[in-house]
């Protein structure tokens, strides 16, 4: 439960339905907020050392990047939601042993970077100026909410070859749902909460509601996919995979894992192996869904 559910509960039910502009900021400041802020875990330290560390200035917030190789053949890592970059750092570091240049970044209000909240428009923008700044990406490999926002970037002119997404979200709706669940607020909330939304995050965004669902249109892309998302999950319900899974049709792959969960499975070295073989082999394997086995 939300640590502020007892408090916020009544006073957003009952202001969203007099007062919708007050409630919708008072939902946002609280749906763009993560969770506390994860620390590096000792076997995250030395791959982070490894990369080159520096600063973009998004939305007037500073972003932490960091980078590593020779720039040849870039790969970008994404983190989700309550994340940050080290997490992904088993990737990076097999990436990097395969002669790719991975890179990767804090989100606001995430690991390194400074603030208390992010966003997917500030996801989004972060991941067009590292496109701008390093070119084409070989790999994309997004987890989590990662997923859902760089697909939402890779619809607005960032380019990739690939597309990995662990345990990936695939709606956004699927995140107000929650949302709204966790909190035990009524639909009015949720009316609210997007409303300020288009108001004061993306004032013009043309179908904005629809180009957040990932599985809405997805030719633009036009990359292979591999999907990765352990059946236990208990952040991100595998059926947001199979979503984008049935989007994608011939050109994604789906396995499913057992026993790892929404976290761990960014640890396991056959994930890892999956995921890095997808990235760097000649050819696409046949399409479709499979359980890993070992």
């Amino acid at each position: 439960m939300h640590p502020m559910t007892p408090l916020v509960r009544p006073f957003l039910n009952a202001t969203a339905r007099v007062a919708p502009g007050p409630a919708g900021r008072l939902a946002f400041h609280l749906f763009v907020r993560p969770l506390g802020r994860a620390r590096p875990k000792p076997d995250e330290r030395e791959v982070m050392a490894a990369a080159r560390v520096e600063r973009l200035r998004v939305r007037g917030k500073d972003v932490v990047t960091y980078a590593w190789g020779d720039g040849r053949r870039p790969v970008l890592l994404v983190h989700g939601w309550s994340s940050r970059a080290s997490r992904l750092g088993a990737f990076a570091e097999a990436l990097l042993a395969r002669g790719y240049s991975p890179v990767a970044f804090d989100a606001p209000g995430h690991g390194e970077s400074p603030g208390r909240a992010s966003n997917i428009i500030e996801y989004r923008e972060t991941i067009r100026r590292l496109h701008a700044r390093h070119g084409d990406f070989d790999a994309v490999v997004a987890h989590s909410f990662g997923a859902l926002a760089s697909l939402f970037a890779l619809r607005d002119g960032v380019r990739t070859a690939r597309f990995v997404g662990i345990g990936a979200v695939g709606s956004f709706t699927y995140l107000t749902t929650g949302f709204q669940g966790l909190l035990g607020v009524d639909e009015r909330v949720v009316r609210a909460l997007r409303g300020h939304v288009e108001r004061r995050l993306a004032p013009g965004e043309p179908d904005l509601w629809l180009r957040l669902e990932a599985d809405r249109d997805p030719e633009p892309l036009g990359a292979p996919v591999l999907l990765l998302h352990d059946e236990e999950d208990d952040m991100v319900s595998p059926s947001q995979s199979r979503l984008l899974l049935r989007a994608h049709g011939d050109r994604a792959r789906l396995v499913v894992t057992r026993g790892l969960g929404h976290r761990r499975i960014l640890k396991d070295p056959a994930v890892v192996a999956e995921a890095v073989e997808f990235v760097t082999a000649p050819a696409v394997e046949v399409p479709g869904e499979r359980v890993a086995t070992g």
